[in-house]
């Protein structure tokens, strides 16, 4: 289950690469813009704001994250990204910090990339960190024999199919696309207790808060600030540095 108020609770970090995706878009006056997998809702007014002309389209597969949407006043819709198909008048589709969660997504962008107008834009961003320590603490911590059971189910073990950018780039180029391609790793800098456990939680932990009962949450999550706070010590100002690589395509589909 997503928590809205987790995940937003450091919105400027998870902002940023959505609006630099945002910057590589050049639509002038699209007719329809979608928002496949838009969370709360925050950054859905963007791109009312960027294209006021346009009928912006939104969807989460989470309904407490289109609840919080539709309380922030965003017509968002419950939906897998793997249901939906671009309507004739869709020029622009962003996806932000989604795909990576999509088993096979690369399947997925090439026919969306095949079925958008000439001339439409297919804008992505996933996280590129599953080999960083705050990962592999996850997964050394799910693999051992306390907690191997009741998570190897959820996948936690299992490599995820993020490409590089180079891979976005082919799969996108295949299907006839102009494309952009790059990667980023933001040097962040956290404050307060365990913040690299609490960043982990709005995110990458959510399978394991749905698998585990609230005392197995708190003592896995007791065990992982531990190997966090190693892998990632305080600086002496009292400050967290976490490096975080985010990998980003932009395509445009034939004229």
């Amino acid at each position: 289950m997503w928590d809205p108020q987790q995940y937003l609770t450091f919105d400027d970090h998870r902002s940023r690469p959505f609006f630099e995706l945002l910057a590589r878009i050049s639509a002038k006056q699209p007719r329809r813009v979608v928002d496949l997998g838009c969370g709360p809702g925050h950054l859905t007014s963007a791109l009312s704001e960027r294209w006021p002309g346009s009928v912006v389209e939104a969807s989460d597969s989470s309904p407490d994250m289109v609840a919080a949407a539709r309380a922030r006043g965003v017509h968002a819709t419950l939906l897998d990204v793997r249901d939906w198909t671009p309507e004739p008048d869709t020029d622009v589709v962003i996806s932000n910090a989604v795909l990576q969660w999509v088993p096979g997504h690369p399947t997925l962008l090439d026919e969306w990339a095949r079925k958008m107008p000439p001339g439409a834009w297919l804008a992505i961003q996933v996280p590129g960190n599953f080999d960083a320590p705050s990962h592999r603490c996850i997964r050394d911590l799910a693999a051992q024999d306390q907690w191997r059971e009741q998570l190897e189910p959820v996948g936690l073990l299992q490599p995820r199919n993020v490409l590089d950018p180079t891979g976005y780039a082919t799969v996108l180029a295949t299907a006839g696309c102009a494309v952009d391609a790059w990667e980023t790793t933001y040097i962040q800098r956290l404050t307060g207790e365990d913040p690299v456990l609490t960043w982990v939680k709005g995110t990458a932990l959510r399978p394991v808060r749905d698998a585990l009962d609230d005392a197995g949450w708190d003592r896995f999550t007791a065990q992982l600030g531990a190997m966090l706070r190693e892998a990632y010590p305080r600086q002496a100002d009292g400050t967290t540095w976490l490096p975080f690589r985010r990998v980003f395509a932009v395509a445009r589909t034939p004229h």
